[in-house]
């Protein structure tokens, strides 16, 4: 795998876990959601990425959906986490939480 696919695979799922956190705390639509990462400085991501990633999530049961009239323009589709996508939330917050604890003492060790 090259450098800058194993890259993008870790932003891939760093940016699914943002995705993920987002609608723990209200239902977004798509546009919402880039610009919502957009203006988080290391989150930021194109539609072409974030709706690959709605679809995935959908698929796997995280993500439900729900068409709603916008008050300028066609109706929007919004995502909203399932009760199994909040787990599965918590369940990646836990482990990235835990993996950055590990990677940052290891990292301390190698820059001393």
């Amino acid at each position: 795998m090259a450098k800058d696919d194993r890259a993008v695979q870790l932003r891939r799922g760093v940016i699914e876990l943002a995705i993920l956190a987002l609608l723990d705390r209200e239902p977004r639509y798509g546009g919402q959601i880039v610009e919502d990462l957009g203006a988080r400085p290391g989150l930021e991501a194109s539609s072409g990425t974030v709706y690959p990633l709605l679809t995935r999530l959908r698929a796997a049961g995280f993500v439900d959906t729900v068409w709603r009239e916008s008050p300028v323009g066609p109706p929007r589709k919004y995502y909203s986490l399932t009760p199994t996508g909040r787990s599965e939330m918590h369940s990646l917050t836990f482990a990235w939480r835990e993996m950055n604890v590990a990677l940052d003492g290891l990292l301390e060790e190698v820059e001393t």
